[in-house]
């Protein structure tokens, strides 16, 4: 069983900036690629960043350029750095990690609200 646990999410004015992390636990044999997800209401849940077990990088294009993804294996931790925050970046923001058979586990999700 493996469980995820975000952090780091709030309130923030547009322009600001937010880092949220995503500590990975459990049953852990292997470094998985993991990835940065959102769910505004009403909308169906994107991809906001993955990182793969290399070190390589995607963004959704809405976040391009404003978002970075780390991740720390030793900790087992993935980080989502978010800069230059625009009202349209609020949604809940969910970790994700994807086992060496293809199963994605879910964390609760943390919140994110940029006010205008």
């Amino acid at each position: 069983q493996v469980r995820l646990v975000e952090s780091g999410g709030g309130l923030v004015q547009a322009g600001g900036y937010l880092r949220l992390s995503c500590a990975a636990s459990g049953s852990i044999f292997s470094i998985n690629p993991m990835g940065w997800y959102r769910q505004a209401p009403g909308k169906q849940r994107e991809m906001v960043a993955t990182i793969t077990v290399g070190g390589i990088t995607d963004y959704g294009d809405s976040v391009k350029g404003r978002f970075t993804i780390s991740r720390d294996n030793a900790k087992n931790t993935v980080y989502l750095q978010m800069n230059s925050l625009k009202p349209e970046d609020t949604a809940v923001y969910y970790c994700k990690l994807t086992s060496p058979g293809l199963y994605d586990y879910w964390g609760q999700g943390t919140q994110v609200t940029v006010s205008s």
